[in-house]
């Protein structure tokens, strides 16, 4: 008989691994899109979104990445640059709204993708992230990791910055 503590562990352990799994299998790109707010322009493509998962995952891998609204902002206003990745699917949209006039006042290209959990799961956390700043690191540190991402970060800098809103 199982006592009631290694009983709870199990369900936990089972609440987790479910849990993970639903969030990135199941549903398409395509359904993804369904859920997404009015505000979330520049959407990435279906390769793009493949390839910001990516580089957030190398990004958080050499400690090079800011996740939530807050940290975001505080990253900002230390004066951070980088690439912003936002996940197109937050409501209400009160919670991040005035992220793109920042990151456009501070000239910080971003993107959004389709999805809060996948963008979490990149961002290795066990929560849902609504946006992420991957840094650009110019001064060295002895305990920096070397960052193997930066042809991904590249194109989609690239990417983000063919976005003006202005012109739209």
């Amino acid at each position: 008989m199982k006592s009631p503590k290694s009983a709870k562990k199990a369900k936990k352990s089972s609440d987790r691994t479910s849990s993970a799994s639903s969030a990135g299998t199941g549903t398409t790109y395509e359904d993804r899109l369904q859920a997404i707010n009015i505000m979330a322009k520049p959407l990435a493509g279906k390769k793009s979104t493949k390839k910001a998962h990516k580089l957030v995952k190398k990004a958080a891998s050499s400690k090079r990445i800011r996740r939530g609204v807050k940290e975001v902002v505080k990253g900002l206003r230390k004066g951070e640059s980088g690439l912003c990745i936002l996940a197109g699917d937050i409501y209400p949209l009160d919670v991040y709204s005035h992220l793109p006039i920042l990151l456009e006042e501070k000239n910080v290209p971003y993107l959004f993708v389709p999805s809060k959990q996948d963008l979490g799961a990149a961002a290795c956390t066990k929560r849902p992230t609504s946006v992420v700043l991957i840094k650009d690191k110019d001064g060295k540190k002895a305990g920096d990791k070397e960052f193997d991402g930066q042809d991904l970060m590249d194109t989609l800098l690239k990417e983000a910055r063919e976005y003006n809103p202005i012109n739209v």
